[in-house]
């Protein structure tokens, strides 16, 4: 498995800077093998995170001339806890319609919020524009990211949502607002996409 860095996603990604969402794309040598490979593809961009993280840590000691910090790891990975549920496609890029928007900003939708402490996952819109902190997105640019990630459409997209007890990454997330992952297989591109999101504020 291998990340598809140089595709044009990140480029398009670059513009939205205040989205908490870690996108990652990848492509398996390994022909698709249903739930397995989506395991595969989680556990794979989850080191990515991981290795992105050390390189922004390495990068910041180094500017700022402090010694490394090499024996702090943060994250755990436990794949044995990671279930997924497979999910339509259609539910998982739902664009909910905004009702209306009070004085402060806050929106009301023409679907319920997500009971994180009853246990209901997030969903994927909310991860995108629903953050602790505001980021001003909204429909249109989250149909405008997902026009990037899926260039030739989403009629066959296969998509897995996964329980996010896996990894420490998402504790942030357990907080209060909410943690997510997600895989989507994209046979017209035969690519996947892994999506994690976990803030605090």
């Amino acid at each position: 498995m291998r990340e598809l860095v140089s595709d044009p996603f990140y480029e398009v990604l670059r513009g939205y800077d205040r989205c908490v969402i870690d996108y990652c794309l990848l492509s398996d040598e390994m022909s698709y093998r249903g739930l397995l490979s989506h395991e595969k593809a989680i556990l794979y961009a989850m080191l990515k995170v991981i290795e992105r993280y050390l390189n922004e840590m390495y990068e910041s000691e180094v500017r700022f001339g402090r010694p490394l910090k090499c024996g702090l790891f943060p994250w755990s990975l436990d794949m044995a806890k990671a279930k997924a549920e497979q999910i339509d496609a259609k539910a998982f890029l739902h664009v909910p319609t905004i009702l209306r928007t009070d004085c402060n900003g806050n929106r009301r939708y023409d679907c319920g919020w997500p009971d994180v402490d009853a246990g209901e996952y997030i969903p994927y819109w909310y991860a995108f524009w629903e953050t602790p902190h505001t980021t001003g997105y909204g429909p249109e640019e989250f149909r405008r990211v997902n026009a990037a990630l899926f260039p030739k459409g989403t009629e066959r997209l296969v998509v897995y949502q996964w329980s996010t007890d896996w990894s420490n990454h998402f504790d942030d997330g357990h907080e209060w607002w909410g943690a997510a992952c997600w895989s989507v297989y994209d046979p017209a591109m035969d690519r996947y996409a892994v999506l994690f999101a976990s803030t605090t504020d």
